[in-house]
């Protein structure tokens, strides 16, 4: 997944126009029928067959796309399979496997502590709330969203990446540039059954539509409701 929420070479975002409360919820409506329609079954784009997996992956993107991530982990899982022998691991076997992934020691250093910390407190098994999830080393609440959303199917809250806070920004569903306060606006106005489904759709339409440099505006099909819409 990509870095943050916050993107310093996109195109700069106009300044807001007053909107009433009434067009504001009609306009949000629509852009998540939208969204619905063109992503009906949008799933997370990293790589995995169980929960130990995806979190591992999770923690491999940050600062690093889904498609470098997707290459490295299926040399990686299968010298390490589950949390008892990734916490075994030795750094510097476990650096030169994910070193295309960017930040390669301290990913591995964080990876290895997460692991042992599964091993000693949860027998090895990826737990299942927020609040352990965030014990973890390496883990944030971006990664923990990921987890307890496409593992498990537990909804706390919307996963906020690169793409998620740019467009949640330019469809003016947030004002702030902070990922936390991002999610909290978001939560705000998405339905919680919608938390998982909405952080993925907006994923996907960011990577293929509505670009950091160069948004397709003019074939976008969200642009009848997005207030920063350059056609």
């Amino acid at each position: 997944m990509p870095r943050s929420a916050s993107d310093s070479d996109e195109q700069p975002r106009p300044s807001r126009r007053r909107e009433s409360k009434l067009r504001r919820a009609e306009r949000l409506s629509a852009v998540q029928v939208e969204l619905r329609r063109l992503y009906p079954d949008v799933d997370c784009a990293l790589l995995h067959r169980n929960a130990f997996e995806l979190l591992v992956a999770t923690i491999l993107s940050a600062q690093c796309t889904d498609k470098t991530v997707n290459l490295v982990t299926p040399a990686l899982f299968a010298q390490y399979p589950d949390a008892a022998s990734l916490a075994a691991a030795e750094p510097a076997r476990l650096e030169k496997l994910i070193f295309s992934t960017g930040f390669y020691r301290n990913k591995a250093k964080n990876l290895i502590a997460m692991a042992t910390l599964l091993v000693q407190d949860f027998d090895g098994e990826v737990p299942r709330t927020m609040e352990e999830l965030l014990r973890l080393p390496g883990v944030a609440r971006k990664t923990a969203n990921v987890v307890l959303g496409t593992a498990f199917g537990i909804a706390v809250g919307v996963v906020v990446d690169t793409h998620v806070g740019r467009l949640a920004q330019r469809l003016h569903m947030t004002g702030a540039d902070n990922p936390v306060a991002i999610e909290r606006d978001l939560m705000q106005v998405v339905s919680q059954a919608d938390w998982v489904w909405f952080s993925h759709a907006l994923i996907w339409h960011g990577r293929l539509v509505c670009a950091a440099r160069r948004p397709r505006c003019s074939v976008c099909t969200l642009a009848p409701h997005c207030p920063s819409r350059l056609v």
